[in-house]
């Protein structure tokens, strides 16, 4: 890649907010997940009663839809990464190519 096209892309402040934003709202993500699956994981390690605790009159038990939960809240935020990615970001990342290509 050239130097000054590399240089230029840096200092844009489309780059800049890009960088900032992404990088902000990956981090936001990553601790929400980091809280919802090391609760589940501490839930089954200190927990074990409330998990076991049965629902209604069958064999499931209420660790069974709390960790199905672990598992929709991931595909959920993933989701909404994927969405705000595809909106916000893009449109970000068009402004610093067409502002790079001038």
């Amino acid at each position: 890649m050239d130097t000054d096209l590399a240089q230029r892309i840096a200092r844009d402040p489309n780059y800049q907010a890009l960088v900032e934003k992404r990088t902000r709202f990956g981090w936001l993500l990553t601790l929400a997940m980091l809280v919802v699956y090391y609760g589940f994981i501490l839930l089954v390690a200190f927990a074990k009663d409330l998990l076991a605790r049965p629902l209604g009159s069958g064999v499931m038990t209420l660790g069974i839809p709390i960790g199905f939960g672990v598992i929709v809240f991931t595909i959920a935020i993933t989701a909404y990464y994927v969405r705000r990615a595809n909106s916000e970001f893009d449109e970000l990342v068009d402004r610093v190519v067409r502002e790079a290509l001038k």
